[in-house]
């Protein structure tokens, strides 16, 4: 793993320090917003705000790291659930995680946007993983029986995007939401097994 701004490898302390950053400005951003500060990263995280820009220069640097750490946990994830023993169960799973996990997603891929960032650009990387591993979840789940065959990673992302901002809906309370998406993963089973 190489440093965000340099070619040399990053020591294992460093490497550390960076993942808790990481980590720990996820948790900050989930809970404040992406407008909360790189300071209240640093003070949780229970280092110096200099040890935060030596990784991220900018906080845009730190909102993009965050974004593409997450986007790569969501393929890891979904590699994890193709081994899984049920693969119907292992799609729908992964479909309600996505839709769950969309709000904190979209902030901070409007901040990115918002900070001039290329959000396309910067997940590039990401994207051939991440088809590859839903459209695994996808195979096992239809040669299961447990998604309908006529469905393709095409229809399956414009629904994650439309569940998605549904569950950022403020007006629709989550009783209705949970049911709107129960619908929706029905419409993506096969008649016989709705």
């Amino acid at each position: 793993m190489s440093d965000t701004h340099t070619d040399r490898p990053l020591r294992s302390d460093a490497r550390r320090n960076r993942a808790k950053l990481l980590d720990v400005a996820e948790r900050v951003f989930a809970e404040k917003g992406t407008s909360a500060s790189t300071e209240e990263v640093a003070r949780r995280a229970g280092v110096g705000i200099g040890t935060v820009f030596r990784h991220f220069p900018t906080k845009g640097d730190l909102l993009e790291a965050v974004f593409v750490a997450r986007l790569r946990r969501l393929a890891d994830e979904a590699d994890r659930l193709a081994a899984d023993a049920d693969p119907g169960e292992a799609f729908f799973s992964f479909f309600t995680q996505m839709v769950a996990s969309a709000p904190e997603k979209n902030a901070l891929s409007e901040a990115l946007t918002a900070a001039g960032v290329d959000v396309a650009e910067t997940t590039s990387p990401i994207k051939d993983d991440f088809r590859r591993s839903v459209s695994t979840l996808l195979e096992r789940a239809q040669r299961a029986g447990a998604v309908r065959p006529d469905v393709g990673f095409a229809e399956v992302i414009t629904l994650l995007v439309s569940a998605s901002h549904a569950a950022e809906h403020p007006f629709t309370a989550p009783d209705v939401q949970a049911r709107a998406l129960s619908v929706l993963l029905d419409g993506l089973r096969p008649p016989a097994g709705r």
